[in-house]
C-alpha cells in the first residue's frame, strides 16, 4: 500500500505541474436531471441515483461550426432517458443483444448468452443483474431483487411493473400516445380493459431525436387490466410527437395476422426532415419468428421462445403452455389480450419508414425488399434452424448531397454459404420522391463466413449527407467489437478504426462508432483498459476522417476526456469522465454519457479516484460544445498501472451504450 501511495503522489505532483496557459478543447455542460421515475415508490435501494443516458443531439442546420463561431450559448437539445435498474432486454434494439435468436427470456438465456459472447468470468453475476435488477440481495433474489431486471417485465402479467425508463429531451420526461387510452389503435384494443393504474408509472420509454417541432424514439404499452391478467398491448412501439399532435408508428406491412398489427413491434431509430415532412426510419414486425406456415403448407415452429412461468415467477401457476402461445399466431379469432403467452410473442422485423407532418398525418412503407412471408427472398424463420428468423432495421437516416434523396443504413439479414442468417450491415437508397423503392446494398469488406466466422454480425450505425457510414463488426463468441468507416461508392472496402488509428484502437480492443456529422467527424466509444474475461473501462473518442476540424487534424482520434482537460483540478472539467459520445452535428457539439463526481476528481488523470475511492460517482448526460478561440489539446495523464494491452473478451454493442447494464461502481 505505500508504494501504491508513492505512485499516486508522484502523479499528483507531475499533473500540478501540467502547463496552466492551456485551454480546453471543449466545454462540458450538464443536462438538467426532471426525472419523474424519482417520484415513483421505490421497493428497494430508495436512495440510489438514477441513471442518465444521452442518445443524441438536436441537428444545428445551416448553422455555422462551433469551432469558428461563439456557440457558448447554444440551444441545441440533448435526447436521452433516465434508468432506474438493468433493462434485462434492452428498449433499443430490435432483437436483444442483436441475437437472432431471440431467446433473451429469462436468467439462464441471459448467462448462456454472456458465456457465448461476452466470455466473462463472472457471467453468472452479470445474468443475475439483468434478470433481477442492480442491487438484488444474493442467494435471496426473489424475495430481495434489484432495481429494473428482466424478471418484472416478464412479470408484469400476474404482479403489474413499474416504470424502469423514461424518455428525456433535455432532461425533462416527454409524454407520448401511449399514455392517453383513446390513442391505442388496435383491432382488439376492446379487450385491454382499462389501464392498470397511472400509465406513466408502467411505461418505458426512450427519446432518440428532436427535430424542430417534431420529437420521436420508442415507448412501450402502458399496463392495462382486465379479468385474465394484467396486458400490454405491445411490447415496444415507435412514436412522434409533431407539435400537439402525438402518434404510433404501427406495422408496416399489410394483410398481416392480427397479432403482428396489434401486438407487433416498430422502432423510431433516426429522423430527418424530407419535403417539410419528418421522415423517420426504424424496423417493423411483419411475422412471427415463433410459429410460421410456409408456401407448402409445411410448420416451422419453435417452442424455446417462450420461457418457463417457473422461471419468471419461481413457481409453476399459472403455467405457460406452447400449444395457447401457437393459437396466438394462427388463429386470428383469439383474444390476444386474454392469454399471457401472447405477451412473449417475438417477429421477424424489416427495415422500415414513415413519413409524419405536423397534423399527425401518417404514410408508411417497407424499406427491405420482397413481399408477404418473403424479405429478400428469405423465409421468415430459416428453414433449417428454427430458432433464427429474417431480421433488418434502419438505424440512421440522411438526405444525399447529391441526389436530395434519402440513404438510411442499418442491417438486413443473409444467408451464409446456405449455413446460417447472419445480420449484416447494409444501406438502402431510396429510387424516388414517393419512397415507393428501395435498394439493398450490403456493407463490403465486412466478410461472414460459415468456416471462421470473424465476424457473426454487423451493423451500420449512422449515415451523413456525404454517404459517409460508421458502425460496428460484431467478432465470433469472445472476439471484440469493432467500430469502421465507409464511403459509399468510393471504390474501397470498410475500414476499421483500429487499423487506421492504432494509438488508439490498439489490438482486439473493443470500439463502437456511434455517430458521425456531414463533416465527417465520428463519434463513438473504445476500450481504455486490458483484463481477461471481464468488463472493460472504455471512453468516449472523437476521429476526423474529412478535414481538420479547428484543433482536430484530420485522419486523428482523441479520447473526449482529453479535449475537454483544461489542466486545472478545481475546474468544472475535472468533475466528469466521458464514457459514451451518443451524436454530433454539424456545428460540432457533441451529446455524451459522462461518470460525474461532485466536487472533481482527486486529479486531473484519466483514471482518477473520486474521492480517494470512497465517494460514488454517477452516470450523467452532457453536451460538449467546441471552443473558438484559445483550444489547445493537453492528453490527461495515466496512472502508472494503466495497461496499454489486452485481449479476450468482448462487450455487446448496447451493454455499455445502455449504462444501466453496467452497475454502480467506486473506481472507474
Amino acid at each position: 500500500m505505500p508504494h501504491k501511495m508513492l505512485k499516486l503522489s508522484t502523479l499528483a505532483i507531475l499533473v500540478a505541474g501540467a502547463s496552466q496557459a492551456s485551454a480546453a478543447v471543449y466545454d462540458i455542460q450538464q443536462v438538467n436531471e426532471n426525472s419523474t421515475l424519482v417520484d415513483q415508490p421505490y421497493p428497494v435501494h430508495s436512495d440510489r441515483a438514477l441513471t442518465y443516458v444521452s442518445t443524441g443531439i438536436e441537428p444545428s442546420g445551416s448553422d455555422a461550426s462551433c469551432f469558428s463561431t461563439d456557440c457558448t450559448n447554444n440551444a441545441y437539445k440533448v435526447t436521452g432517458q433516465a434508468l432506474r435498474g438493468s433493462q434485462g432486454k434492452p428498449l433499443e434494439e430490435t432483437v436483444a443483444y442483436n441475437a437472432n435468436d431471440q431467446h433473451a427470456n429469462d436468467q439462464n438465456s441471459l448467462e448462456n448468452y454472456c458465456i457465448n459472447n461476452l466470455g466473462y468470468e463472472s457471467c453468472e453475476d452479470w445474468a443475475k443483474r439483468e434478470f433481477f435488477g442492480i442491487g438484488y440481495t444474493d442467494k435471496q433474489e426473489w424475495e430481495q431483487p434489484g432495481l429494473g431486471g428482466l424478471q418484472k417485465k416478464s412479470a408484469a402479467w400476474v404482479k403489474g411493473y413499474s416504470s424502469n425508463s423514461q424518455g428525456l429531451v433535455d432532461g425533462t420526461p416527454i409524454t407520448t400516445f401511449a399514455s392517453n387510452p383513446d390513442k391505442y389503435q388496435g383491432t382488439q384494443k376492446d379487450n385491454l380493459g382499462s389501464f392498470n393504474g397511472s400509465a406513466e408509472e408502467s411505461i418505458d420509454s426512450s427519446v432518440n431525436g428532436v427535430i424542430g417541432d417534431f420529437v420521436y424514439g420508442i415507448t412501450s404499452s402502458a399496463l392495462f387490466k382486465n379479468s385474465h391478467g394484467n396486458p400490454r398491448a405491445f411490447d415496444k412501439r415507435g412514436f412522434v410527437n409533431a407539435g400537439g399532435n402525438d402518434v404510433s408508428l404501427d406495422p408496416v406491412a399489410k394483410d398481416v395476422s392480427p397479432l403482428v398489427s396489434n401486438i407487433g413491434q416498430t422502432q423510431a431509430n433516426a429522423g430527418v426532415l424530407f419535403n417539410d415532412q419528418l421522415l423517420v426510419v426504424g424496423s417493423s414486425a411483419y411475422s412471427p419468428s415463433f410459429y410460421v406456415e410456409d408456401a407448402n403448407g409445411k410448420i416451422y415452429k419453435d417452442g424455446d421462445k417462450l420461457p418457463n412461468a417457473n422461471d419468471i415467477l419461481n413457481t409453476g401457476t399459472p403455467s405457460l403452455d406452447f400449444s395457447r402461445f401457437e393459437t396466438c399466431a394462427k388463429d386470428s379469432s383469439t383474444d390476444l389480450y386474454a392469454n399471457w403467452e401472447c405477451q412473449f410473442s417475438t417477429f421477424a422485423n424489416e427495415a422500415a419508414f414513415w413519413l409524419v407532418d405536423t397534423n399527425g398525418d401518417i404514410k408508411s412503407g417497407s424499406i427491405s425488399t420482397g413481399t408477404g412471408t418473403e424479405r429478400d427472398g428469405l423465409a421468415v424463420i430459416y428453414r433449417d434452424k428454427e430458432d433464427v428468423s429474417f431480421q433488418a432495421s434502419a438505424k440512421s437516416v440522411a438526405l444525399n448531397k447529391a441526389t436530395n434523396l434519402p440513404v438510411a443504413v442499418g442491417y438486413s439479414t443473409g444467408v451464409v454459404d446456405n449455413d446460417y442468417y447472419a445480420m449484416q450491415a447494409a444501406y438502402f437508397t431510396a429510387d424516388n420522391t414517393d419512397l415507393t423503392s428501395w435498394k439493398r446494398t450490403f456493407v463490403p469488406g465486412l466478410p461472414i463466413e460459415p468456416d471462421n466466422r470473424e465476424f457473426t454480425y454487423t451493423i451500420a450505425n449512422a449515415v451523413n449527407n456525404q454517404s459517409m457510414i460508421v458502425g460496428d463488426a460484431k467478432g465470433n463468441g469472445q472476439k471484440p467489437l469493432r467500430a469502421f468507416i465507409y464511403k459509399i461508392d468510393s471504390n474501397k472496402d470498410a475500414q476499421f478504426l483500429d487499423n487506421l488509428v492504432p494509438n488508439l484502437f490498439f489490438k482486439d480492443s473493443n470500439s463502437h462508432a456511434s455517430a458521425v456529422n456531414n463533416h465527417d467527424q465520428v463519434v463513438g466509444w473504445v476500450d481504455t483498459t486490458n483484463g481477461f474475461n471481464v468488463e472493460r473501462k472504455h471512453r468516449a473518442f472523437t476521429y476526423i476522417a474529412g478535414n481538420t476540424q479547428g484543433p482536430l487534424a484530420s485522419k486523428e482520434a482523441w479520447l473526449l476526456d482529453d479535449l475537454i482537460n483544461d489542466g486545472k483540478q478545481g475546474s468544472n472539467a475535472n468533475q466528469y469522465r466521458i464514457i459514451n459520445a451518443t451524436g454530433i452535428n454539424d456545428a460540432g457539439v457533441i451529446s455524451a454519457t459522462a461518470l460525474f463526481c461532485d466536487g472533481g476528481y482527486d486529479n486531473t488523470s484519466l483514471n482518477a479516484y473520486c474521492g480517494g475511492g470512497n465517494k460514488v460517482e454517477k452516470y450523467v448526460s452532457v453536451k460538449l460544445v467546441p471552443k473558438n478561440t484559445g483550444a489547445t489539446i493537453q492528453p490527461r495523464e495515466k496512472q502508472e498501472d494503466e495497461p496499454v494491452k489486452r485481449s479476450g473478451g468482448s462487450l455487446g454493442i448496447l451493454a455499455l451504450t445502455a449504462l444501466g447494464f453496467i452497475g454502480f461502481r467506486r473506481r472507474k
